[in-house]
This record gives structure tokens, C-alpha cells and sequence, in this order.
């Protein structure tokens, strides 16, 4: 599979990465026997990038992907985790001594001495302007606990905040055809300043499988459940804040649109490959079904103009009003 670079840190990974929310918790239940058996099939795909989180049920997903490396030690795969989520989300929460103990904890998880990249996880939008925030990241890559960090963030605003700061190496966004105003606003930003961009909720949290109907019920522990209207957390994470009946119509004709040969999922994926300024873009899976069908959207040819003409014109007519005022 191709690779992309992180220009700041010199970092690569496979254009399709794997992201590992699924492993961990808040998508309904997945046994440690399946887990281990999705990022299996991802890596024999050849995806050489997986995110995570300390979040993810409470370092389970970090503990998954550490037991699959350490009986792999002939592959070479970056592994970015995030902090910050496991406190009061309050600015000052956000100081050196938390991060030591945070990357303490994750380095344990993950059984290493220096993790990839950290990223701050969606912190509240204040963080990206203080200075002594990035200071104590610095600290962090001086201590040799890190090898470069960047940024998950929620809207474009704090994108651009982020890009602006000097040693920020990747920022993580939601980026599908059902949110598009990042290729307006973060994706050139990121290209100038050779700011790498993960690109997160690549599905809008699967609506765009074209799978799901009105009457599909998720599980009462999935955030598609508990999650629907922001309850727990920024409604932007589930369906990508698109109103749930809206996006399972919008959702029919975008599968309507995929070329013979590739499923609606693995359209979305390609047209977010096929964005200039995208580093790598990282479904989750909760099969090895699914994490090599996702991977083999790389190898799909680049998509026509005349399927991403109707792409936005869809987002236009039925997603945009709902999502570009707030995010």
C-alpha cells in the first residue's frame, strides 16, 4: 500500500490507517479474539499506521494493540495515541505533569519507551492557544517520551489555531463526503505549513455503508445509541452531527453514485484518499471482513470527475445546511 509523509516529522503511513475505537469500547461489544484478528487483517493488508487513545475503553484498545505487536515483531507500524479525555475537560488540566502521567500510563499500555505520536484529544478550544500547552509537548519529545505530537481536534477554527504552532506534526479531523469543509479551510493551510492530516470518521460513523435504514437499532452500549444528539460528547463524533433520518437517505443516493466494482464504504474511503493534504484516513473495523475491505480502497483508481461533481452536489443539496455553521 502506498505510504504518505508527515513532512515535520518525518514520520510515514499507509494512505488507509486503522483506527481503533472499535477495539475498545462505545461500538458495541468486540471479544479480545476479534480484536486481535481486525488488526491482523489490517496489517496483512498492509496498513502501517494505527490511532488509538487512552480513552478507548479505559487503555483496552492500547492493550489490544500492544499484544498483537509484541507476536509481530517483523512489522513496522506506527502507532499514534491520544491523551486528554480521561479528566474534567478544563484547560488547566492541560499541564506538563498530567501529560508525563497520561504518556506514563499509555507507554505502559502500549509497552513502549517512546510512542509514535500523541495527540491531544479534542481539549477544549482555549488549549490551542496556550503557549505552555505546546511548551510541555516540547518537553515530552525533548524527554524522549514521544517522537512527535499533534492535535484531534472538532472544528476547522482550532485546525488553523493548531497549524499555526510550529512543532505540530499531524492534525486529526472529520473528513467525509458528508463533511467537507475542511477541504476548504484546513486542508491547504496543512499542505503549506507540511502539517500532516489524519482524517477521522471517514464513514460518518457508517452511515455511509449504505447499510443502515431508519428502523436499524444499535446496541444500547454503541454512541450511535447514547450518543445521537451530543449527550456524552460533541454530537459532530456520531453520523459526523448529521441528523440521523437525513443522513440514511443522503446516504442511499451516495451509495447510488459508487462505480462498478467498489462498495458505497470503500467510495467514501477513495474520495478522502483522493483529497490533496490527506496523510492517511482511518476507519475503524470490527471484523477482518471489514479492515480489508477498507484497506483495499487504496487500490481503487482515483475517482471520476463526473462521480465527484455528484459527490458534492449531494453534500451540497442535503449536508451542508446541517454541519458548516458548527464545525
Amino acid at each position: 500500500m502506498d505510504e504518505r509523509t508527515f513532512d515535520r516529522s518525518g514520520q510515514h503511513a499507509s494512505v488507509v490507517g486503522l483506527g481503533t475505537w472499535q477495539l475498545g469500547a462505545d461500538w458495541g461489544d468486540v471479544d479480545d479474539k476479534e480484536a486481535l484478528a481486525v488488526l491482523e487483517a489490517a496489517a496483512e493488508a498492509g496498513v502501517t499506521f494505527f490511532d488509538t487513545a487512552d480513552v478507548y475503553g479505559d487503555g483496552r484498545s492500547e492493550q489490544t494493540i500492544a499484544a498483537f505487536l509484541s507476536g509481530r515483531p517483523d512489522l513496522h507500524v506506527m502507532v499514534a495515541t491520544k491523551m486528554g479525555r480521561r479528566v474534567d475537560q478544563i484547560p488547566g488540566n492541560y499541564v506538563l505533569d498530567n501529560f508525563r502521567a497520561w504518556n506514563d500510563r499509555s507507554r505502559r499500555n502500549l509497552g513502549v519507551d517512546r510512542i509514535d505520536l500523541v495527540q491531544l484529544h479534542c481539549p477544549p478550544t482555549p488549549v490551542y492557544s496556550t503557549d505552555e500547552v505546546f511548551d510541555a509537548l516540547d518537553t515530552l519529545v525533548e524527554e524522549e517520551r514521544i517522537a512527535a505530537y499533534g492535535v484531534s481536534v472538532e472544528t476547522c477554527a482550532e485546525a488553523l489555531t493548531a497549524i499555526a504552532r510550529p512543532n505540530v506534526a499531524s492534525v486529526q479531523i472529520i473528513l467525509n463526503p458528508f463533511r467537507m469543509k475542511p477541504l476548504r479551510e484546513v486542508l491547504p493551510a496543512a499542505r503549506e505549513a507540511g502539517v500532516g492530516i489524519i482524517a477521522r470518521v471517514p464513514l460518518a460513523s457508517g452511515l455511509l455503508s449504505g447499510k443502515y435504514t431508519r428502523e436499524t437499532v444499535f446496541p444500547e452500549n454503541d454512541h450511535r445509541t447514547y450518543n445521537r444528539h451530543g449527550e456524552s460528547f460533541d454530537v459532530g463524533e456520531t453520523f459526523s452531527g448529521v441528523d440521523y433520518v437525513t443522513g440514511v437517505e443522503a446516504a442511499a443516493e451516495f451509495a447510488a453514485l459508487a462505480p462498478e466494482g467498489c462498495t458505497p464504504a470503500q467510495l467514501a474511503l477513495r474520495w478522502i484518499i483522493d483529497q490533496p493534504g490527506v496523510t492517511t484516513v482511518i476507519p475503524g473495523a470490527r471484523s477482518p471482513e471489514q479492515a480489508r475491505a477498507n484497506a483495499a480502497a487504496a487500490r481503487l483508481p482515483e475517482l471520476s470527475g463526473e462521480t465527484l461533481t455528484a459527490i458534492r452536489d449531494l453534500y451540497d443539496r442535503r449536508i451542508k445546511d446541517q454541519v458548516e455553521s458548527r464545525w
